[in-house]
């Protein structure tokens, strides 16, 4: 009975560490998402002045294959995935939109000059109520939203030349439907 009352704890200590660790492996920028599969957020945010590019309109992704990007001039890893984005925005079968996260306008205005703007719609998120109903994490964030309107990917953390080829293949996908 005393070596039971022993082991017991040590057990659960270790499938609790094997639980632990097994989590700790694998890829932590796919994150499940509840939207995948649902409409996009039916918000409309306003324009970032000074862009020439529309304000952020749900209605724009009926009829296109979307890339929404949730970024901020604040944001290293975002400064790091922008020429990704640069490069994606240059394929005519898709679209790149991007929500600013409680930025302030100028430091926006002043990276989009700095790196350049892929966006052809960018939405103001000030107070980052937009990016709760999008079921943000953090920035940068990244969602992939079908002709349909309906998310197809989520990707938590900056797009980099390693995960790149997976959104590539969603984007595939989408394009095929």
């Amino acid at each position: 009975m005393r070596r039971a009352a022993v082991f017991i704890p040590l057990a659960v200590f270790l499938a609790l560490a094997a639980v632990f660790l097994f989590r700790i492996g694998g890829d932590h920028s796919v994150v499940p998402s509840a939207l995948i599969g649902k409409p996009a957020p039916h918000l409309s945010l306003p324009a970032l002045e000074g862009t020439n590019r529309p304000a952020l309109d749900p209605a724009s992704f009926k009829g296109n294959v979307t890339i929404v990007n949730v970024w901020a001039s604040w944001c290293a890893p975002c400064r790091v995935e922008h020429p990704l984005l640069v490069r994606l925005a240059k394929d005519p079968r898709i679209r790149v939109a991007g929500i600013n996260y409680k930025d302030q306008p100028a430091n926006a205005l002043k990276f989009l000059t700095q790196l350049g703007n892929p966006f052809a719609a960018i939405g103001v998120d000030t107070a980052g109520r937009a990016a709760i109903e999008w079921g943000v994490y953090g920035v940068p964030e990244t969602f992939l939203v079908g002709r349909d309107g309906m998310i197809r990917y989520k990707q938590v953390g900056p797009i980099t030349p390693e995960n790149l080829s997976r959104l590539l293949a969603e984007i595939d996908k989408a394009l095929a439907n």
